[in-house]
């Protein structure tokens, strides 16, 4: 068994840091007292088990609003066995009062704070949230636009397809008449020669050339 004596410093008077200290030592079957000293600590003193006063040590090293422990300061000595139970030692009752008071006050406005600051927020949120809007219009715009150049781009191929088969029915239909214009010189021409030769060949006759 081990007896210890803690004096607590920072932000643990008039913060509800002894009753959190009471609730601690009375899970830990832990034996003492806990008291205000002035002007601004708390000193504890604690007896048990040495595992669980070491336990006790850590767990009353609190830092959550509106208690925040800076330092302990710990003193060992021989286990007495002088306590029944754990339990806050009070000051006078106008003290006490003044200090639940207080407490209360401290947490009202922390939540005027945080109601403030869940305001703020909600705004970012609404803010964000039209600028998303804002964005998501602007996106559809977008698509919008790229399905319009999109349609064109189709109407422009199908032109251009369009134009394609014109040019090949051109190409085709100029083929045909240059074909067409050279069986015409062919027989043009065969017909000519075959003229040529019977002229030559009555020229022959007159001048009575075998």
């Amino acid at each position: 068994m081990q007896r210890v004596t803690l004096i607590a410093k920072g932000e643990v008077q008039r913060v509800g840091y002894r009753d959190d200290v009471e609730r601690i030592a009375r899970k830990l079957n832990i034996t003492g007292y806990v008291e205000n000293q002035k002007p601004y600590d708390v000193k504890i003193v604690a007896e048990g088990e040495a595992a669980v006063i070491d336990q006790f040590i850590e767990r009353i090293k609190i830092n959550r609003f509106p208690i925040d422990v800076e330092h302990v300061e710990v003193s060992f000595d021989d286990y007495k066995g002088e306590f029944e139970y754990f339990e806050i030692k009070r000051g006078e009752w106008q003290e006490e009062l003044g200090e639940r008071l207080d407490i209360a006050g401290r947490m009202f406005y922390r939540n005027i704070e945080l109601s403030e600051r869940s305001v703020e927020l909600g705004e970012r949120n609404v803010a964000l949230s039209e600028r998303s809007v804002e964005l998501s219009e602007r996106s559809v715009a977008l698509s919008e636009r790229s399905v319009e150049l999109g349609e064109r781009n189709v109407v422009l191929g199908e032109e251009s397809v369009s134009i394609g088969k014109l040019m090949l029915d051109k190409q085709d239909e100029t083929i045909t008449e240059l074909k067409g214009v050279r069986t015409d010189l062919k027989s043009y021409m065969e017909e000519r020669f075959e003229r040529i030769e019977r002229e030559i060949a009555a020229i022959k006759d007159k001048i009575g050339v075998v």
